[in-house]
C-alpha cells in the first residue's frame, strides 16, 4: 500500500516541480535576473539522477533490511493513527536536522554533502542538487525511528513529503513569509541563509521543514537587509565539466591533507574536525572564521 502511495507522491510531484521550475526560468528571464545557468540545470539533474539511483540501490540492502529488523525489535507501539503520523513528521525531521548538522560540522560527511553548496547559482533546481553519496548512510538516522514503532515504509514515505517541501524553499522570489510561519517553518529567506558563503551566514539554518531545531540548539540566523546573501562556497571550485571532480573534490582536497607528514591524531582530526581546521591555522572553520572577522 505504501509503496503505491510513495510512487503516486512521486508522480504527483513531478508536474508541481516541472510548473514551478518553467515559471520560475520564464519570470527569472523576462526580468532579466540570471537565476539559472543551462550548464547549473544540467548538473543538478545529473547530480540528483545519480543520488537517486543510489538510493534505490541501496534501500533493498540497507533501508529495508536494517530498518525492518529494527522495526520488529520496536519498544514503543503508537496506536491512535493521527499522534503516529505527527509524532513521525516531528521526529523524522529532527533526524534530518541532526544528520545535517553532522553533514556540516564534520569533515569526511561535509565532503559528501559540500556538492549540494557548490553552486553559485540559487533556484528551485539547487533543490535537486543532490549529495550523491549521502543514501549510503542516511538510513542510520532512520534506525531510531524503527526502533520507535515507525514502519521502514511510513518513514521512507514521511522523508519524501519533507523533502518535496525541502526542495521548494530553494527560491529567491519568496522573500519573507509571515512572521509566525518564520518562527516555526523554514522559509524560502531561512534556506537562502543556509546556501550562503557571507561569513556571519555560514552553517546556519540546518532544518528541512521545521526551523525551531535551530532556534533550539544555537544554529538559527535570520536573512539581514545589510548583508545580501552569496551564494556558494567561500572558495568556490574552478569551473569543470568532470562530474568524478565535482561529486569528490572535497575528498581530493582530504587526502591531499592526509599525504603530509603529521602524527596520525592530527590525520584523524583532518577527517573529523569541522571543515576548514587546519593544525597549523592555514585555514579557518566557519567559527574561526567569524571570530576573525569580529576582531577586525
Amino acid at each position: 500500500m505504501y509503496v503505491t502511495k510513495d510512487a503516486l507522491f512521486l508522480l504527483f510531484s513531478i508536474p508541481i516541480y516541472s510548473i514551478l521550475i518553467g515559471l520560475e526560468i520564464i519570470l527569472s528571464n523576462w526580468q532579466h535576473r540570471k537565476f539559472y545557468t543551462l550548464k547549473g540545470v544540467l548538473e543538478n539533474l545529473l547530480l540528483t539522477f545519480l543520488n537517486g539511483s543510489l538510493d534505490i540501490l541501496l534501500r533493498g540492502l540497507f533501508y529495508f533490511s536494517v530498518l525492518s529488523w529494527s522495526f520488529q525489535h520496536a519498544f514503543i507501539k503508537i496506536e491512535n493513527a493521527y499522534i503516529y503520523w505527527f509524532l513521525l513528521f516531528i521526529l523524522e525531521d529532527f533526524a534530518f536536522y541532526i544528520e545535517h548538522r553532522i553533514d556540516h560540522f564534520c569533515r569526511i560527511f561535509w565532503a559528501v554533502h559540500v556538492t549540494h553548496h557548490s553552486s553559485d547559482d540559487f533556484n528551485l533546481t539547487t533543490g535537486f542538487r543532490s549529495s550523491v553519496l549521502q543514501p549510503v548512510y542516511r538510513f542510520i538516522y532512520f534506525i531510531p525511528l524503527a526502533l520507535m514503532g515507525f514502519k521502514p515504509l511510513d518513514i521512507i514515505f514521511m522523508y519524501a513529503i519533507t523533502q518535496t517541501y525541502g526542495i521548494l524553499v530553494h527560491t529567491q522570489y519568496v522573500k519573507k513569509m509571515p512572521t509566525w510561519f518564520e518562527w516555526v517553518f523554514v522559509s524560502p529567506a531561512h534556506h537562502r541563509v543556509h546556501h550562503a558563503s557571507n561569513v556571519t551566514y555560514l552553517d546556519k539554518n540546518m532544518g528541512m521543514c521545521l526551523i525551531i531545531w535551530d532556534k533550539m540548539f544555537g544554529t538559527f540566523q535570520d536573512e539581514l537587509d545589510e548583508e545580501p546573501v552569496k551564494f556558494g562556497l567561500t572558495t568556490p571550485l574552478p569551473p569543470t565539466n568532470n562530474p568524478f571532480k565535482l561529486i569528490f573534490h572535497e575528498w581530493i582536497s582530504i587526502k591531499n591533507d592526509l599525504s603530509k607528514k603529521m602524527p596520525l591524531v592530527t590525520k584523524i582530526k583532518y577527517l573529523f574536525m569541522p571543515p576548514g581546521w587546519s593544525h597549523d591555522g592555514s585555514s579557518l572553520t566557519s567559527e574561526g572564521l567569524r571570530k576573525q572577522e569580529a576582531a577586525k
